[in-house]
């Protein structure tokens, strides 16, 4: 199993960790159940632990799994060997972008480097897709490199909006916010379900 975006790999965290929650939730009542008995012997200490353990591996071993399934871990971790297919610098100040155009056009399973640059306060730069779930995100300090390397494996229109509260935005005279660029990223070239045709 591979996940291709951030929406399929919280999807599948939500069933394991929904999952994973009731086995917890199971053990609290149980612990609580066996205070509650008047004749309880030392014999549940046994099936006490062993349930722990397994709590323990099977909370590792999804760690373990999905750190083997998401793409960007192993491109992150190996980012000094990758060399973008594009690099666009992007830099904010007095609450508002300074971008390197208006909409940036990205090809299927383009590696793209986001180079945000901050000279006043702490920013978040994200992308976030219609329908209001996030794509990616980092925080954008001021005066260090802030840069995130991303490949987009599925088609759409992201819009990228500071993920950081920074004090109150600056809107313009028509009342748009502008610290939030509607449709700023345009993924195309994809085949349905994600990867390139």
């Amino acid at each position: 199993m591979t996940f291709t975006n951030s929406a399929q790999l919280l999807a599948f965290h939500w069933v394991a960790y929904s999952i994973y929650a009731a086995m917890i939730i199971s053990i609290v009542a149980w612990f609580g159940y066996n205070l509650t008995r008047k004749d309880a012997k030392s014999v549940f200490r046994i099936p006490f632990y062993w349930y722990m353990a397994f709590l323990v591996a099977g909370g590792v071993g999804h760690h373990i799994f999905t750190y083997n399934t998401i793409p960007w871990v192993s491109e992150d971790i190996d980012r000094h060997n990758i060399k973008p297919d594009a690099v666009y610098n992007i830099e904010v100040k007095n609450h508002k972008w300074k971008l390197p155009t208006k909409q940036i056009v990205i090809q299927c399973e383009e590696r793209v480097l986001f180079n945000v640059k901050s000279h006043d306060l702490t920013y978040g730069f994200g992308l976030f897709r219609q329908d209001g779930s996030m794509v990616m995100q980092m925080q954008v300090n001021p005066g260090t490199p802030n840069d995130i390397l991303w490949t987009f494996n599925h088609n759409g229109v992201f819009n990228m909006t500071s993920t950081e509260y920074s004090g109150p935005h600056q809107y313009s005279e028509d009342g748009e916010d502008l610290m939030e660029v509607k449709n700023f990223v345009k993924v195309t070239g994809c085949k349905e379900g994600g990867l390139k045709k």
